[in-house]
């Protein structure tokens, strides 16, 4: 991976640039690390990237395609049939846009300044013309997943109250109700047998996007303050770079310590074999 990481970002691309966005993964980082946050978008150095999983990537592609099926036809996918649920796919004019990486749904935030985007992986609408975001999520691990009561799982949550925010502010009628179709591996099987069976299950999550306006305030606050934040006790990659930088530290001063050691011991040497 490391051909795709570029410690040193155009700044153009840096808050304050041309072309900076605010983007809905980075209002998650800020949540998570503010210092990790002003590191990347002031600083323009970010966290190097996480390994990509292909096998979600092609789940994702794959219940696009199945709702992109159902959203031509107006009808329901088996899913929703199953559940209960009182929708279809969603048709509209810029359903691909908001679906694109680096494209997304995006609105400007005159309070701050800021264009903020989003991409989303579907979106349903329901006999009352009320817009549902719907999240794919793949995974494999034991037992049926039915519940979002992790604690890793309120990024999930955030992610979604973006999405409402951002789809309310391009004039829809968003649905406070959202949707995480989710498909889990089974491990149960005897062989693999070159396939995997999936068990889909749907997560109804209610969403409250009232976090979001603050918290866009606080964000303006922190890139405006010349001051980096102080490092986050529960951040990984902060204690990594405080851990090794002192060992960075510690090894330069030891090099010099035994440099100058040495060059004493030199010393000491050639006054000794001036005395005979």
């Amino acid at each position: 991976m490391s051909q795709y990481y570029k410690p040193n970002r155009n700044p153009g691309w840096n808050y304050g640039g041309p072309r900076w966005r605010l983007s809905r993964s980075k209002i998650d980082l800020f949540m998570n690390c503010p210092r990790c946050f002003y590191v990347d978008n002031k600083l323009g150095t970010a966290r190097p990237p996480g390994f990509p999983f292909n096998i979600n990537s092609a789940v994702d592609a794959l219940f696009k395609k199945e709702f992109d099926f159902h959203r031509k036809a107006q009808t329901k996918h088996p899913i929703m049939e199953e559940y209960g649920v009182d929708a279809v796919p969603f048709q509209h004019p810029r359903i691909d846009i908001w679906r694109e990486n680096f494209k997304g749904v995006d609105t400007f935030h005159e309070p701050t300044g800021f264009t903020i985007s989003g991409a989303v992986d579907d979106l349903w609408v329901n006999s009352k013309e009320e817009v549902h975001v719907v999240d794919y999520k793949a995974t494999s691990k034991d037992g049926t997943i039915d519940s979002l009561d992790q604690d890793w799982h309120v990024g999930y949550k955030r992610q979604m109250e973006i999405y409402q925010w951002l789809l309310r502010r391009n004039d829809l009628t968003v649905s406070n109700v959202g949707y995480f179709v989710y498909a889990n591996a089974s491990r149960d099987r005897e062989m693999f047998d070159n396939k995997l069976d999936f068990e889909v299950t749907l997560i109804s999550y209610t969403g409250d996007d009232s976090w979001v306006e603050p918290t866009l305030l606080n964000i303006k606050t922190c890139l405006d303050d010349p001051r980096v934040p102080k490092a986050s006790d529960e951040c990984e990659y902060c204690q990594y770079r405080e851990a090794a930088g002192k060992a960075l530290v510690k090894n330069k001063e030891e090099r010099l310590h035994e440099k100058v050691a040495g060059v004493s011991e030199s010393k000491v040497g050639q006054k000794n074999d001036t005395l005979f």
